[in-house]
């Protein structure tokens, strides 16, 4: 079985095994594919997998061997499922690997815009306490988050672990009512997505990308929410409107945001975020933690190899 790997760098830059997929046939391994370079270097595969590398219905059709597409992730609005099933090509993700590690940044943003950290980091090296007076000093106010409300959009895996973290904080957790009808985490109160964003001190988002759910976050999202509330998206760039976000952030509409994802990655220079006040990014790691990763290798491997097994495993289109 012929096996290309679109883009494998960010999975596995060289501290992780390929030997699992190896084992399983002829395997070759390009760190990155330009998307103009897809049909070329996956010519004669059979089995195809990405993590970012689009496979669009197009270059489906230029595939004649083609019969596995394994996305290295669990978003996989990247791939064009339905031209893939006309085919009859399996499709499969991984949809669980990376909960907590996306859990831990989560919060890890939350904090930094509760206490400041990196600022007061900074303060401190630049001399500011050793000159200080006091025992203590800060120049942002601190801020407690329990008893404070958080707003969970979207409750899957990611989204109710989150609400449980919240919980295990003293957070009071809402969240926001779904199509899908999926019944809300023990202990969170399922209720409008107005609501949510009106009374939450902060709103995580933890949907994916639809049509429905792009620019979900615009103005007038952000003018329901309190001008003391956070922001925080590990979920899709796309799912908020950046030029609304940057000026509600640059006026006061909302006191912050912390971003794990951006429209386009990697961002342009111009995006109005990189420069908007209260706006902290980092660059779309949540995922990518070493444990992360290793489950998210493992996940993959026993996904082809079930495929080779004549098995369905995280099939999308079964």
């Amino acid at each position: 079985m012929n096996i290309v790997i679109l883009d494998g760098y960010t999975l596995n830059p060289g501290d992780l095994s390929w030997d699992g997929l190896e084992g399983a046939g002829t395997c070759t391994i390009y760190e990155r594919t330009p998307e103009e370079d897809v049909v070329s270097r996956a010519q004669d595969a059979e089995i195809l997998l990405t993590n970012k590398t689009p496979i669009r219905g197009e270059v489906i059709a230029q595939l004649p061997r083609l019969k596995y597409i394994g996305v290295l992730a669990t978003g996989y609005n990247i791939v064009d499922v339905a031209a893939a099933t006309a085919r009859g090509i399996t499709v499969t993700n991984v949809p669980s690997y990376g909960t907590m590690s996306v859990v831990q940044l989560v919060f890890a943003h939350l904090f930094n815009l509760t206490h400041r950290i990196g600022h007061h980091t900074g303060a401190v090296r630049n001399g500011r306490w050793s000159e200080s007076l006091d025992f203590s000093f800060r120049d942002y106010p601190l801020i407690e988050v329990s008893g404070l409300t958080i707003g969970i959009v979207g409750t899957g895996r990611i989204g109710g672990a989150t609400a449980q973290a919240a919980l295990a904080f003293g957070m009071i957790a809402l969240c926001s009512e779904t199509p899908s009808g999926r019944g809300a985490p023990p202990g969170v109160r399922r209720t409008s997505l107005d609501e949510v964003f009106s009374a939450s001190d902060v709103v995580s988002l933890h949907c994916p990308l639809t049509p429905a759910t792009r620019e979900l976050v615009n103005g007038d999202r952000l003018a329901q929410m309190k001008h003391s509330s956070f922001l925080i998206n590990t979920s899709r760039g796309q799912l908020i409107d950046e030029n609304a976000l940057a000026e509600a952030l640059n006026i006061g509409r909302i006191a912050g945001a912390g971003l794990d994802v951006l429209t386009l990655e990697p961002p342009r220079g111009d995006n109005p975020l990189l420069t908007a006040k209260n706006c902290f990014i980092t660059p779309h790691f949540a995922w990518a933690t070493t444990a992360a990763r290793g489950r998210l290798m493992a996940e993959v491997t026993e996904n082809v190899l079930a495929f080779l097994a004549g098995k369905e495993r995280n099939v999308l289109n079964g």
